[in-house]
């Protein structure tokens, strides 16, 4: 491309902006991500204010979420939550709660999830700047973040289908209270044995070595991009699913929890050993048989 081609200087200030935006996909990614990750933060947050006004018993953090300013939103957003928080499986509309409790662990995802993989994404737009200037096709990076997306959203049905099967049969009146006694020991057990195994570990591996995996698997067809969005978000996957089962022993909507796995998921992938891993699955462990005792 020219020098003429690039020439923005008879666009104003926005329009230089946005044509440098455009130019740049790297740039257009990290902030598209961006703005993806604050506005789950953003409507996950609303949601648990939401909740915390509507509960009889406190939760911890409830307070503090009490006194944050209330902000108006839309009519739909205040039936999404409605469906997600409904006093009990199903209480809402069957062929609405479902898809509304989908969005919620999708959003939880794209909360707690998406940032562990920008190191993945930004390989790869570095990968494909190099690729450009050779003058080589290149896929575009938003292809693999949404290949990377579809597989988070597929774990959203699943840990949806999850969620009314473990509220169908707890004690709990709300859809999204911490699951308590059995069911809160298992998910805690389930989470921290997880973390001692040689799986999670393999899975840590491939998160934590993006570079050979694109590098070995370049492509200029869309079709394998996205593919291969898909496998790493199934190594991610493979490395987080337990700990999401966490959610389910402290409130799906606990924001804080969401706040530190998300950060804790952040961490294990960026180090290297497993001392992360089996500190947080000692600490596991040890709160489940304390449950377990108190449920007793």
């Amino acid at each position: 491309m020219s020098g003429q081609e690039h020439d923005f200087s008879h666009l104003d200030r926005a329009g230089r902006t946005t044509a440098g935006v455009a130019r740049s996909p790297r740039l257009a990614v990290m902030l598209t991500i961006g703005i993806g990750v604050a506005l789950a933060w953003f409507l996950l947050g609303a949601m648990a204010i939401r909740g915390a006004e509507s509960r009889l018993v406190g939760a911890p953090g409830d307070v503090l979420l009490e006194n944050l300013p209330g902000l108006p939103l839309p009519d739909f957003l205040d039936r999404f939550f409605a469906l997600c928080l409904a006093p009990a499986p199903l209480a809402g509309p069957t062929g609405l709660q479902a898809p509304a409790l989908v969005l919620m662990w999708f959003l939880m995802a794209v909360a707690t999830m998406l940032p562990s993989a920008a190191p993945l994404i930004h390989t790869y737009c570095e990968i494909a700047d190099t690729a450009r200037i050779k003058g080589e096709p290149v896929v575009h990076p938003l292809v693999l973040v949404g290949g990377y997306l579809t597989t988070w959203l597929c774990a959203s049905a699943a840990f949806t289908a999850l969620t009314l099967a473990v509220y169908a049969f707890a004690s709990s009146g709300r859809m999204l209270d911490p699951a308590v006694g059995l069911a809160g020991a298992a998910a805690l057990l389930v989470a921290g044995f997880y973390q001692f195994s040689g799986l999670k570990q393999a899975c840590l591996e491939k998160c934590r070595n993006p570079f050979s995996i694109l590098f070995a698997n370049w492509s200029a067809k869309p079709r394998r991009i996205f593919r291969l969005g898909l496998e790493q978000g199934v190594w991610c996957l493979g490395c987080c699913w337990a700990l999401m089962l966490v959610m389910f022993a402290v409130g799906a909507m606990n924001v804080f929890w969401m706040a530190l796995i998300g950060l804790f998921t952040l961490i294990e992938k960026q180090t290297t050993g497993r001392v992360a891993s089996r500190v947080a699955g000692a600490i596991l462990l040890v709160w489940a048989a304390a449950l377990l005792l108190v449920s007793a």
